[in-house]
């Protein structure tokens, strides 16, 4: 029976699957987005996340901590300099997973995750959203006045002389 073991085992035995997920983080800290499969994926966010969560309050037991998982000085230094500082405010949440479709070959479902602060696009977008407009009927009598407001250009025809 399967009681009380709700993660994925991604068909690997558990040293496997710990190196799998630590390379991963370890790629997801210094590259800031991964691609992978959608099961890979969800996986990585549930170990990941604790471990960038640890990274808030920079401590010497916290750095040992994330340091037994992943085993990477580099990462470790990134994640509690630069990483740290952008998610000091975020209640929790760090990783998004946006899925891209099937994969040629065994048509797995494939996807990106990325750290949240660090995606440019979706952080202009969200700021540039603040106003909030209504949604009218078409059967209103005021959006047919704008139309009539399009700018006219006149031509000047030569008179016959």
């Amino acid at each position: 029976m399967r009681h009380n073991k709700k993660f994925n085992h991604l068909s690997r035995k558990k040293a496997h699957r710990d190196a799998l997920l630590a390379n991963m983080t370890i790629s997801l800290i210094m590259h800031k987005r991964i691609f992978t499969t959608l099961a890979k994926a969800k996986a990585l966010r549930v170990y990941a996340e604790p471990l960038i969560n640890r990274a808030k309050e920079d401590s010497t037991p916290n750095r040992r901590l994330v340091f037994a998982h992943l085993q990477n000085k580099e990462a470790v230094t990134e994640l509690f300099r630069e990483i740290a500082q952008k998610i000091a405010n975020r209640p929790g949440g760090y990783t998004r997973i946006l899925k891209t479709g099937n994969r040629l070959g065994d048509n797995a479902k494939t996807c990106f995750i990325e750290l949240v602060d660090y995606n440019e696009n979706m952080l202009k977008d969200n700021s540039g959203k603040k106003s909030s407009r209504t949604r009218r009927s078409r059967r209103g009598g005021k959006s047919a006045a704008p139309a009539a407001e399009a700018p006219v250009v006149e031509t000047e025809t030569p008179a016959a002389e």
